[in-house]
């Protein structure tokens, strides 16, 4: 198995497949490290060589934010709009959708569980 910037790549798939299990590195990232380190996107991870995964090592550490240093980044971004006072930090504050979807009906992920409250009458325990 290879380790690429600590996460251990599933065995057995495309190299291309695989890479897309690190943090930051989607199908066209992953494309697009494969051409640079000059490595076949077909190959499987459990033949890969140890000269090519260095390879693919050094072309994500140099061009790409993954894994720690990206989530930092973004954690940082958002609190630098919540300190500003943005709309999208105060949405953020709020945890409510920041990109202007409705919120009346859905939004459900970031409200919560929906609670409804009934009329408040209490039923009679024994008829009389």
């Amino acid at each position: 198995m290879v380790r690429i910037l600590g996460i251990q790549l599933p065995g057995g798939k495309r190299v291309e497949v695989a890479l897309t299990y690190v943090y930051g590195i989607g199908p066209y990232r992953s494309r697009e490290i494969l051409v640079a380190a000059n490595v076949d996107p077909n190959k499987r991870t459990d033949v890969i060589t140890e000269e090519e995964a260095n390879r693919i090592r050094e072309v994500i550490e140099k061009n790409y934010p993954v894994e720690g240093d990206l989530r930092r980044e973004i954690s940082m971004n958002i609190k630098r709009l919540k300190d500003i006072g943005s709309y999208r930090g105060d949405r953020h504050k709020k945890n409510l959708p920041a990109r202007g979807q409705t919120t009346k009906t859905n939004a459900r992920t970031k409200r919560g569980k929906r609670v409804t409250v009934g009329s408040g009458r209490k039923k009679t325990a024994d008829k009389t």
